[in-house]
């Protein structure tokens, strides 16, 4: 089988493994390789009539089984792992070839890798894959960067590969270098807010209404036939009306609540604030998920502020879950405006030239934001590419004006309530920032100059300005 493998797969852990079989089930053949050789020989012994398998036991002998160009697909640790195994497989490589890595790595490494390899005559794809486990083996969102030419190869594979919606692939080439692991970390950011978002949701039904997890499943499930149709939601609906076999209580009530995280959410935050892009939602889900893990600081509040919980009720039931509802929605909409926002900050900085209404596209399948309104999203910016923000088109528009009303009484209804919404709160706000006619930056702006003479500009002519306030406070030219 020397040179019949038209794609090579070293690190054979699940997600490894089952995009390995993806591609031996859709018609591929596939070199597969792991540092264990035992769980290479595993794979094929357990799946091996699902496609055409070249077990290897070296990278040597994997490189050796490819066709040319060679395409190696790594599926190991982000960090200095991949940076061992492009190490290792580097010599063994010539001019042309293409080393892709599928894991979740720093966006800012990939384009460090990218340019050493490229310099070497060699290409490397930092590729986003979205969708778990399940995606991976069926039909994940594939969000590859890396070189047009590398595409040429890649692309076909990949958009066998991928989750199909509507008779196309949610696979694309993102653009150069970093561009393909950067949607993917923004991808994860957009992931952090929904969950949170959807998790305030469930907290507010369950303290406001008195509810059993069972019965809040059901309305996630009806809400998952409607506007809010997503992933999420119908698997939201599947964890609360789980329960757990070893004690017949409500699955949820069992889990710790204390969320963790692998670090793309924080790299994302991290990120907008080097780019300047305001994604309050995102930020307050990330920074959500590490208050819950501070334990012994939860229980010392609690120990301080006993007694101090308001005793709270909801009268009018459905119209509470409608107002939740539609500050879900809402909120929703705010974080995918965000990250969108953040996309086409990171596109212009690094002069990729994404195209936003295919990001849209891509994610409508596989992946695990995919949400019915990406449709909407798409031809949003498929109708403006400019498009100043996501907010502002008709039907996004129109969404947040009828929940409006809606979105505050829940918000206001939370805080009497003393029921943490940090995700719902902070989008509401960042909503109402944009739309206020004058922000207190102005105030801002005045204390700089007082403090640090740094300066402000006016609103009746051009150029900037300093107070003298520690002399006579007269104004003068910067």
């Amino acid at each position: 089988m020397s040179g019949q493998a038209q794609i090579g797969v070293t690190g054979l852990a699940v997600m490894g493994r089952n995009l390995a079989r993806n591609l031996a089930r859709n018609g591929f053949v596939v070199a597969v390789h792991n540092r264990s050789p035992e769980r290479t020989r595993r794979l094929v012994a357990e799946h091996g009539e699902e496609g055409r398998f070249v077990p290897t036991e070296s990278l040597a002998d994997l490189v050796a089984a490819l066709e040319r160009p060679r395409a190696v697909i790594t599926m190991v640790k982000a960090g200095a792992p991949t940076d061992a195994v492009i190490d290792e497989l580097v010599p063994l490589l010539d001019a042309g070839d293409i080393i892709v890595d599928c894991g979740n790595a720093h966006f800012a490494d990939t384009r460090r890798r990218e340019e050493a390899l490229r310099k070497q005559g060699l290409h490397f794809v930092g590729t986003g894959v979205s969708g778990g486990e399940e995606g991976a083996l069926w039909g994940p969102s594939i969000m590859p960067g890396g070189s047009a030419e590398s595409y040429q190869k890649l692309g076909p594979l990949f958009e066998q590969i991928a989750a199909q919606v509507d008779g196309e692939p949610c696979c694309r080439h993102i653009g150069p270098d970093g561009a393909g692991h950067f949607v993917k970390m923004v991808h994860n950011g957009i992931e952090y807010a929904d969950m949170q978002l959807i998790a305030e949701a469930y907290d507010l039904l369950r303290t406001g209404l008195d509810a059993t997890p069972a019965e809040l499943a059901e309305i996630f499930r009806e809400w998952n036939s409607g506007e809010l149709e997503s992933y999420l939601i119908e698997i939201t609906a599947e964890v609360l009306g789980h329960t757990d076999a070893s004690t017949g209580r409500a699955f949820v009530d069992i889990v710790l609540d204390q969320a963790e995280q692998k670090g793309t959410g924080r790299w994302t935050v991290q990120n907008a604030l080097d780019l300047g892009i305001p994604i309050t939602g995102i930020a307050e889900a990330t920074f959500a998920r590490s208050l819950s893990g501070h334990a012994a600081q939860r229980a010392a509040i609690r120990h301080a502020f006993a007694g101090a919980e308001p005793t709270w009720r909801v009268e009018k039931r459905g119209a509470f879950v409608e107002d939740v509802r539609r500050a879900l929605l809402a909120s929703k909409i705010i974080a995918y405006a965000q990250g969108f926002d953040h996309i086409r900050a990171g596109s212009q900085e690094y002069d990729w030239d994404i195209d936003l209404g295919g990001t849209a596209t891509i994610w409508r399948g596989g992946c695990i934001i995919r949400a019915h309104f990406l449709d909407r999203i798409r031809q949003a910016y498929d109708e403006q590419p400019d498009l100043p923000t996501l907010l502002v088109a008709p039907w996004f528009a129109d969404t947040v004006r009828a929940g409006l009303s809606g979105w505050r009484r829940v918000v206001a209804e939370a805080a009497r309530a003393g029921v943490p919404t940090p995700a719902f709160a902070s989008s509401l706000s960042y909503f109402d920032a944009l739309r206020a006619n004058r922000l207190p930056a102005a105030l801002i702006q005045g204390l700089r100059d007082n403090f640090g003479a740094h300066t402000y500009r006016r609103v009746d002519r051009g150029g900037s300005f300093h107070t003298l306030w520690a002399g006579d406070r007269s104004e003068v030219e910067a």
